[in-house]
C-alpha cells in the first residue's frame, strides 16, 4: 500500500481498489492495530476507526493537505504513483 504520510504513530495511504472511480475520494489511516477511511471532501469517517485524538489529528493533518489529497485521488484513478505530503509538525 502506497504510504503518503506519517506523524505521531499514524500512517497514511492510499491505494487502487476495484471500482475506486465509484467511491467518494478518501485515504486510509492506521494507528496501531485501528483502521480508519477517512473522506477527503467533505472530511468524515467513512469506515473503521481510530482512537479519538488520533483522528483528530488525521482530520487535521487531512484539512491543511485537501487539495493534495485530492491531486493523490486523481493519481489513484489513473493508476499513477502518488506524491508524499507532508507530516503534521
Amino acid at each position: 500500500m502506497p504510504r503518503i504520510s506519517e506523524f505521531y504513530g499514524i500512517v497514511i495511504w492510499m491505494y487502487w481498489e476495484a471500482g475506486a472511480q465509484h467511491y467518494a475520494a478518501h485515504f486510509r489511516a492506521r494507528h496501531g492495530e485501528h483502521h480508519a477511511a477517512i473522506g477527503i471532501d467533505p472530511l468524515a469517517l467513512l469506515a473503521g476507526s481510530l482512537p479519538p485524538k488520533s483522528l483528530g489529528r488525521a482530520v487535521e493533518w487531512a484539512a491543511l493537505h485537501q487539495e493534495e489529497l485530492l491531486s493523490n485521488w486523481q493519481r489513484v484513478l489513473a493508476g499513477e504513483a502518488l506524491e508524499p505530503i507532508a507530516p503534521l509538525p
